[in-house]
């Protein structure tokens, strides 16, 4: 049995539910689709019997976001576990250690390419009934564009340096390509028009290679309560973690 968490990096597509808190079936993919996980969220799944969970995006400001701990949990269930795009890069840079399984440039940038900002990846966006329209850009999603034009010769290196200083000066809910622009109007020349070729939606595209993995994924044929051989670690049931199992 196979879950996703997922929203505004899928926008759009069949892999996001059409209304808030519940569930979609994808019976041709033998996936259950969620929206945003919030803490509990991968928990719960693992209680419910999921053996592979996908986790893209979460939810993190109006409720407490997906404990390192319930993913601990469900790995130490055996359950495998993706990461990837926003909220799924987070803690799978933290968890992939032991054993969680990260996708994606955005990942590979929190675990090994310095970045270190958790609101790099952040968005506001529309519950699940208008489809989880982003109305923000995420600091990665300005990054891999700038990258991009940069190695295009499309902006110079100090243009590069402004975009970006200018960009991440803007409040993540505030921020939008046009606020980006007219940040920048005054001192590069014609921005929008060099930069919008250039435009990469890092996230929908490591989303993407994550849902690919997801779901070519097959789970090894073992009773579905075998536990994995566990290398260097093993869990430790605290109280916290008690409190939220209650």
């Amino acid at each position: 049995m196979r879950i996703l968490f997922a929203g505004p990096s899928l926008s759009g597509t069949e892999f996001v539910p059409v209304r808030t808190d519940e569930d979609r079936i994808l019976a041709h993919h033998a996936l259950t689709c969620r929206g945003p996980a919030r803490c509990g969220d991968i928990t719960r799944a693992v209680d419910e019997g999921y053996r592979v969970v996908g986790l893209i995006d979460g939810r993190f400001e109006d409720v407490a976001a997906v404990w390192h701990k319930e993913i601990l949990h469900a790995l130490s269930q055996g359950v495998t576990v993706f990461g990837a795009a926003s909220m799924g890069a987070l803690r799978a840079a933290e968890c992939h250690p032991f054993g969680m399984i990260g996708v994606g440039e955005v990942f590979s940038r929190y675990a090994f390419g310095g970045l270190e900002d958790d609101a790099a990846v952040a968005q506001v966006h529309a519950p699940a009934e208008f489809g989880y329209m982003a109305f923000s850009e995420a600091m990665v999603t300005v990054d891999a564009t700038l990258d991009a034009a940069l190695a295009r010769s499309a902006i110079t290196a100090e243009e590069y340096s402004m975009f970006r200083i200018r960009a991440n000066a803007i409040f993540f809910k505030e921020r939008s390509w046009e606020h980006i622009f007219n940040a920048v109007s005054c001192d590069i020349d014609n921005a929008a028009q060099r930069l919008k070729p250039h435009i990469r939606n890092i996230k929908r595209d490591d989303a993407l290679e994550m849902l690919d993995a997801l779901l070519k994924y097959t789970p090894p044929d073992k009773d579905k309560h075998a536990k994995p051989d566990l290398t260097g670690w093993l869990f430790n049931e605290t109280q916290q973690w008690r409190k939220l199992r209650a």
